[in-house]
């Protein structure tokens, strides 16, 4: 095994993973342009139109970061290079940070629902109903994205070579919390 790749993860895993997030990430682009279909056919009646906040900030539409980050974490098991490992770490991390942000979002949305044109009611319905499968799919893309930053922040870490000298150590990245939180309870 090269000395850049993940020890924890085998190569055929990481190939697989890299393909869940690709195909999680297909599935999210074609279920926002199914909700944008669905959505722009409402008929603006006495009570409106449903626009609810995942769909207008594009929620399922951020799975191109998914896309991405799979093709990177495929490229890694086949090719894995120090700063492609990197890569590959920082894009899942982002990765996390877009499924924590989108399921708050359908959390949200989901947690109420306003009234809406009779004729719309059908539409509205079955837009909060994908946000409910995108919901479980965020969480599946979470789980993904977390083991892989895990696994590989580890390997990094134990390898210490000084080039990565940003990486820090828990104690150094829990005095520097500390040092923030404090500075912020001063005011």
């Amino acid at each position: 095994m090269a000395p850049c790749v993940c020890s924890k993860i085998s190569i055929a895993d990481a190939v697989v993973l890299g393909a869940i997030q690709i195909l999680i990430g297909i599935f999210h682009v074609c279920m926002w342009y199914f909700l944008l279909l669905l959505y722009v056919g409402q008929i603006k009646g006495n009570f409106g139109i449903y626009e609810p906040l995942t769909y207008k900030t594009g929620c399922a539409l951020w799975g191109i970061v998914f896309i991405i980050s799979g093709g990177i974490l495929i490229r890694v098991a086949r090719h894995p290079t120090q700063h492609l490992v990197i890569c590959a770490l920082v894009m899942n991390i982002i990765c996390i940070i877009t499924t924590i942000v989108s399921t708050a979002f359908v959390a949200v949305e989901l947690s109420s629902f306003h009234s809406v044109s009779y004729r719309n009611y059908g539409q509205a319905k079955l837009g909060r109903e994908v946000s409910r499968i995108l919901l479980f799919s965020y969480s599946l893309e979470l789980g993904i994205a977390s083991a892989y930053s895990i696994f590989s922040s580890i390997d990094l870490q134990q390898q210490q070579q000084p080039q990565l000298t940003f990486l820090l150590t828990v104690d150094q990245f829990l005095y520097i919390v500390s040092n923030i939180v404090q500075h912020f309870l001063l005011f």
